[in-house]
Order: C-alpha cells, then sequence, then structure tokens
C-alpha cells in the first residue's frame, strides 16, 4: 500500500539516500553535497525553504518529491518541483504518479500558476509522464547555472567579461 505524508526529521537520513540515489541514476554520483542537517534545517522549522514529500510503500521510504516556492515576474506565485525521485524497484508502481499528485495538489491549494521543473533530455520514461500529464517541454530554454567556485571568481572580481 502506497500512503504520501509531508516528511519527518526522522525521515531525512532516507531522504538524502534517494537524493544520491538520483545523483547516481543521472551519472552524477559526486555531485551531492547537502547534507542530512541541512535538510533538517531549510525543510523543517516555522520557515522552511521547501516541502519535501515521502512516497512509503511496506513500511519503507520508497520515493520523495521535493519543491519549493519561486515567484514569477510573469506569473507571481509559482512552485519549483526540484525532484520527483523513486526508487529503482518501485518505478512502474504508481508511486511517481501518486507523488507528482501530491506535488500538484499542493500546488493547487497554494494557488499558484505555474509549477515547472527540470527533466534530461535523455529521460524519456519521465517526458512521456509529464506530457500525458498535460505538462509542456520546453526545449527552446536553456538552464543556466553557477556553481558556487565560479561565484566566488566572479563576485571577486577574478572573472572578466
Amino acid at each position: 500500500m502506497i500512503t504520501i505524508r509531508e516528511a519527518q526529521i526522522e525521515d531525512y537520513p532516507r531522504v538524502l539516500e534517494l537524493i544520491q540515489e538520483l545523483a547516481t541514476f543521472e551519472k552524477e554520483p559526486d555531485a551531492v553535497e547537502v547534507t542530512v542537517d541541512e535538510l533538517i534545517k531549510n525543510g523543517t522549522g516555522d520557515h522552511p525553504l521547501f516541502k519535501c514529500f515521502v512516497g512509503w510503500f511496506n513500511d519503507n521510504i520508497e520515493g520523495i518529491a521535493l519543491c519549493y516556492p519561486r515567484f514569477s515576474t510573469w506569473k507571481g506565485k509559482t512552485i519549483h518541483l526540484e525532484d520527483l525521485i523513486v526508487t529503482h524497484q518501485m518505478r512502474g508502481k504508481g508511486l511517481g504518479v501518486a507523488l507528482y499528485k501530491k506535488v500538484m495538489q499542493y500546488a493547487y491549494d497554494e494557488k499558484v500558476r505555474r509549477v515547472e521543473w527540470v527533466v534530461l533530455d535523455w529521460n524519456e520514461n519521465a517526458i512521456q509522464f509529464y506530457e500525458k500529464s498535460g505538462a509542456t517541454i520546453l526545449k527552446d530554454w536553456h538552464l543556466a547555472q553557477m556553481s558556487q567556485d565560479a561565484l566566488k571568481k566572479y563576485v571577486l572580481g577574478n572573472e572578466d567579461l
């Protein structure tokens, strides 16, 4: 039986394990820097930076969905779905759909004008799922990021434009 609920403090070690599993799946096994303590600090309390839903199956957390509020100059209040993770053995059993529905219900209840996320171009199963749900995959936008090291170089003036 699948159960979805908000993450509790004692869930965050398992949440981090699933984040690491996703990083490995996405061919970035050494990219995870966040710690359990950071997840707890930023995901709990009176003003959490994100909302994390956990998906339980047979008394184990087998999936998570982590999202957070954003503000769009065009749309106003939005939600960003950072990660939707389901363990390999649970894929295709409805847990991902249940987590996705929970995030969309949360966004609807929050009266946001848009939910957004990124998906790797080679993850065809996810792309097909999202399109089937009614999402639009924007292929003409590029994701831009600046790493902590690049940010430091830029701010300290070591990077010429």
